[in-house]
């Protein structure tokens, strides 16, 4: 494999963007002067009833969600782009070494950088998948080279995934649907032949045999932010991208026997790539599907065969937020609800609607619910409720604004009060509590990765696969605590270098680099320096964030429920 040499670091230009909503001040978050800026009603602001009955957003000129605002500024001292000197700071000594670790991850495709592997361990003997490109675990080391004014290899990267989508996909002579994205790819190089080729992974080699359901949704999410970073509108308007959105969309928006919004998915299907109870409609898929439709109802033309999804996914918006908002989320009010519920109720007036029994709920969320705050959880069912913390749903949640204002501030309020449980000594879990003893062995399959506390059954994860670490950061920016992201930084930045950059640590307190780690892991790398860079420049946000659209709060009108009034 053909590697970067060097960890030199380009400069350049920024090409961010600022969402220019009148209910989210950037500058205020970090208690500095406002910037006097041209305010522009940007796509973020405009109503899906808006979408649905305009025709869509404004072409040529305008952009979707006021695209593009270059920053100019001064330059930062670790070769990425400030926005101001009031946003800069004093890098931390350890920047300079994630960036050289990070290019020296880069992946070429005959002689174009195309993406990041996903982990440069030199140590262990075991290779396995981690000399791959994951789809998911890219999107970090792609943020970072946008971030950096590097957005070539982002486009490399979108494109060729868009080749492999193409390709005809067989588990054990079983056909995937059309749309499905690989999980990974691997650059195989002939020397003799002197040609390089494209390996997809889309679920036959990996550990369990499951295709993975979200790497189409963070293709179009990172489509969607490449394009906001440069004000490139060229490359989404391509008929291969939005061939690649609508194959994607026609895969999660069929209409079958579920009677929810939400997307059934399979255990291991995610990030959480190993059994650990999410069968279902866990919180991370339901996140990113919301994201993902919403990031593409922005690019999608509106041609014949826009249309068509324009209005599937406004529709599949509404009643997916309010599903989500109503029965996924809880706090102090909702649990002591839970708590008091009624059960075989039958009809359209039944207040248990899925017949949960109260005495499933388990012993450790009564102590752990503090009075103000409140999260997504995990897993909602019929006759289940999986009440377990998920990091990244409830981050996503936050920054597609599938939580409402008072939800993302309640989120932010649990992880301030259960600070412990939740950060630790190394952010962040990725799920709380562990599961041990015989419902570990249930669960997990007697899985020995997954035992307490260690790898996804409670492990700390700096950034594991394109989230925590920066999505907490991005999270905290946007709902005003930028201090959290600090304090949580701080504490990473005390070992990851020092600890060789490992995928995750072990313990209730994340004090011990994970038994089974990989050292120089990449998304841990990547999103630290995302983290970092968002920090010194909030504007950066507008590439991952997208405001609240309160039209999707009411009920969409349709003839049919208006006939008889």
């Amino acid at each position: 494999m053909e590697l970067a040499v060097g960890g030199g670091m380009r400069r350049s230009a920024s090409h961010t963007s600022l969402s220019e909503s009148d209910d989210f001040d950037l500058s205020r978050l970090l208690n500095k002067p406002r910037i006097k800026v041209e305010r522009q009603r940007s796509f973020d602001d405009r109503s899906l009833s808006d979408v649905s009955h305009s025709g869509g957003y404004a072409r040529g000129g305008g952009g979707f969600d006021g695209m593009y605002s270059p920053g100019g500024g001064l330059r930062s001292l670790i070769g990425t782009p400030a926005s101001s000197a009031l946003h800069s700071f004093e890098p931390h000594p350890i920047v300079g070494d994630a960036w050289e670790a990070l290019r020296r991850s880069l992946v070429f495709f005959r002689g174009q950088p195309l993406g990041t592997i996903a982990a440069f361990d030199h140590a262990s003997e075991e290779v396995l998948n981690y000399d791959q490109v994951f789809v998911r675990d890219f999107v970090p080391s792609a943020l970072a080279f946008l971030m950096n004014g590097e957005p070539e290899i982002v486009k490399n990267f979108l494109l060729k995934t868009l080749l492999l989508q193409s390709r005809e996909k067989k588990v054990d002579r079983f056909k995937l649907g059309e749309g499905a994205m690989p999980a990974s790819f691997k650059v195989l190089h002939d020397a003799k032949k002197g040609v390089d080729t494209l390996h997809a992974d889309f679920g036959e080699s990996a550990i369990g045999r499951v295709a993975p359901v979200d790497s189409g949704f963070w293709w179009i999410i990172l489509l969607r932010a490449y394009t906001k970073s440069t004000g490139d509108l060229t490359l989404a308007e391509t008929p291969e991208c939005q061939k690649g959105m609508r194959l994607i969309l026609s895969l999660c928006l069929s209409e079958g026997f579920d009677t929810f919004p939400t997307l059934l998915c399979a255990d291991g299907c995610c990030m959480i790539d190993r059994r650990m109870g999410v069968y279902g409609y866990t919180i991370e898929i339901q996140a990113l599907f919301f994201m993902a439709l919403r990031c593409a109802l922005q690019m999608l033309k509106h041609d014949t065969e826009g249309n068509e999804f324009v209005e599937k996914i406004a529709t599949r918006l509404h009643a997916l937020s309010y599903h989500m908002r109503s029965y996924f989320w809880l706090d102090f009010q909702q649990l002591n609800d839970i708590y008091r519920y009624k059960t075989e109720e039958y009809s359209h007036t039944a207040v248990n609607k899925f017949n949960v029994i109260p005495d499933s709920i388990p012993d450790w969320l009564f102590d752990f619910m503090p009075c103000q705050g409140g999260f997504f959880i995990g897993n909602v069912s019929p006759a289940r409720m999986d009440f377990r913390w998920f990091a990244l749903g409830n981050m996503i949640a936050i920054l597609s604004s599938l939580a409402t204002p008072e939800q993302s501030t309640a989120i932010m309020d649990l992880i301030e009060e259960r600070w412990e449980e939740l950060i630790g000594e190394m952010p962040l879990k990725i799920c709380y509590p562990a599961i041990e003893n015989h419902e570990w062995r249930i669960v997990t399959g007697c899985d020995p990765k997954n035992t307490r506390w260690s790898y996804h059954n409670g492990g700390s994860w700096p950034v594991l696969s394109a989230v925590l670490l920066w999505l907490l950061t991005a999270a905290c920016i946007k709902t005003g605590r930028p201090q959290i992201a600090r304090r949580a930084i701080d504490l990473a930045e005390r070992r990851l270098l020092k600890d060789g950059w490992p995928e995750y640590y072990d313990g209730k307190l994340g004090r011990y680099v994970g038994k089974q780690a990989r050292k120089f892991q990449t998304w841990s790398i990547a999103g630290y320096l995302v983290a970092k860079m968002m920090l010194e420049d909030p504007s950066h946000l507008g590439m991952i964030s997208l405001e609240e659209d309160r039209a999707m709060l009411k009920p969409v009108l349709r003839r049919s429920a208006s006939w008889t009034n």
